[in-house]
């Protein structure tokens, strides 16, 4: 009896530890279908953003995205991004993304791959968001400090 008590008490503990991932918390569809439609990447600012380069999305220099057109589908949480500068590699990709309710905006890269394959994916914060703009706003290390990196965007 002893044994069957400890199992029950190991198990309780064990579900109720059970960690908080941004990509297991319920979905903010209020938010998802303000960003539902066509957007335009206006602005990348940082800190020192005129000395220090900073590697957005693993894919090119922060600076590249600017103008970069993306679409976000919200009924099935899909979409591209097209990086489209004169001074960059043009780069275009599908994208699946979602918004938690802890107002987090999850997004994988997928470059063709089903999403369920890739691996790896980014968490942003969403601010400021109104019919014609929001905000994203990622965390990178600089020297060893964590800076804001804050992408702009505008409604077409």
């Amino acid at each position: 009896m002893k044994k069957i008590s400890l199992l029950i008490l190991l198990s309780v503990f064990a579900f109720s530890c059970k960690s908080k991932s941004a990509t297991n918390t319920k979905l903010n569809n209020k938010a998802e279908v303000a960003l539902k439609g066509d957007w335009t990447l206006t602005s990348v600012t940082y800190p020192g953003s005129d000395y220090i380069k900073v590697e957005s999305f693993d894919i090119a220099d922060s600076n590249c995205f600017f103008g970069s057109d993306w679409k976000f589908v919200s009924n099935n949480n899909k979409g591209t991004m097209a990086l489209n500068s004169p001074k960059c590699t043009n780069f275009t990709s599908p994208i699946t993304w979602f918004i938690n309710r802890d107002n987090q905006f999850v997004m994988k890269i997928t470059n063709g791959t089903k999403a369920k394959r890739v691996e790896t994916g980014y968490i942003l914060k969403v601010n400021n968001v109104t019919e014609n703009s929001f905000q994203l706003v990622d965390f990178a290390d600089v020297a060893g400090k964590n800076i804001e990196v804050v992408y702009q965007f505008q409604r077409k």
